[in-house]
């Protein structure tokens, strides 16, 4: 059983426009996490990349608009490649901090892009990624769908480290899976920044007996640049995500945030053992499973469009 740890999510604005400033920036907010004793730190969904919050992209039902069609072009041209030097920036931090980092990114692989979580090991770098299984509403329309080949978890001297994204937490078939494979750090990186996010991760930790970490930006108009589309307005001081992030033990008891005054790193001391009192009572698929009346089945195969045989 590892000992007790400092874990931190931060809250933090992209620049959605620059992805190399944003990877910059969540770099020294990893450095500062760590310099106040962090090992763990989860930072939110489409950090480097940028969540268009409000935008439409062009594309009522039947028709696709030019202005559209460049909105995606430019936001295709922010995202990152994995072998690219926004990757390397912060594993250079891991590597000098000697911290595990959950990071959202939005990737890029051909003309596809795909919501992804990326796992940063301080001694490793790059471990694995999580791509987003199933986006949410307008999300489909600009990202594309996840298989289950990226759904791992990563045994540490801190826990076992998972991470699922925001409304993926809604399904409760992936939630399963995840218990399944033993997480007990849950990482929630998320968008949604709604009262009701906060009592769904209380709900996951006392589910899955695990501790939950989840982070969504503090971003305003401003920071998207001129050329974003925004249902929400044009005042620079609009709040497009105003926060929620939080930490929360495996018995639900919310150990910080939620936060929603601006940017800011929120810490918890982490007891792994808390975990096992926790499943005394409850444990989902083990002893308070019925496999004799519900099983579940996961294909963790990769679904390539093309296979070469």
């Amino acid at each position: 059983m590892s000992t007790p740890f400092t874990a931190a999510v931060v809250q933090m604005a992209s620049v959605p426009t620059d992805p190399m400033a944003t990877a910059e920036q969540a770099a020294a907010r990893l450095r500062e996490a760590a310099a106040k004793g962090a090992r763990l730190v989860v930072f939110p969904e489409a950090l480097i990349g940028g969540y268009p919050k409000g935008a439409s992209f062009g594309a009522p039902v039947g028709l696709r608009k030019p202005e559209g069609r460049a909105a995606f072009a430019r936001y295709h041209a922010a995202a990152i490649d994995l072998d690219g030097p926004e990757v390397a920036c912060l594993a250079e931090a891991c590597a000098a901090t000697g911290a595990f980092a959950v990071v959202g990114v939005i990737e890029r692989d051909g003309a596809t892009l795909y919501c992804t979580v990326l796992y940063l090991d301080g001694d490793k770098g790059l471990v694995g990624k999580h791509r987003k299984l199933m986006p949410t509403a307008g999300e489909r329309l600009i990202w594309g769908f996840g298989d289950g080949s990226t759904m791992p978890v990563f045994q540490t001297d801190l826990g076992t480290i998972g991470a699922v994204i925001c409304w993926e937490n809604y399904m409760p078939a992936l939630r399963m899976h995840m218990y399944h494979q033993g997480v007990t750090l849950y990482c929630a990186p998320t968008a949604d920044d709604r009262d009701t996010w906060l009592p769904s991760m209380q709900h996951i930790a006392l589910e899955g007996r695990c501790f939950v970490l989840t982070a969504c930006q503090h971003i305003t108009r401003a920071a998207y640049g001129p050329d974003h589309e925004s249902a929400l307005g044009d005042d620079p001081a609009q709040v497009m995500m105003r926060g929620g992030s939080a930490i929360v033990s495996p018995l639900g008891r919310v150990l910080a945030g939620p936060d929603f005054t601006g940017e800011t790193i929120l810490y918890a001391q982490i007891d792994p053992a808390e975990v096992m009192r926790a499943k005394f009572d409850f444990d989902a698929t083990g002893h308070y499973a019925r496999p004799d009346v519900f099983q579940l089945v996961v294909d963790t195969r990769a679904k390539p469009a093309v296979r070469e045989v």
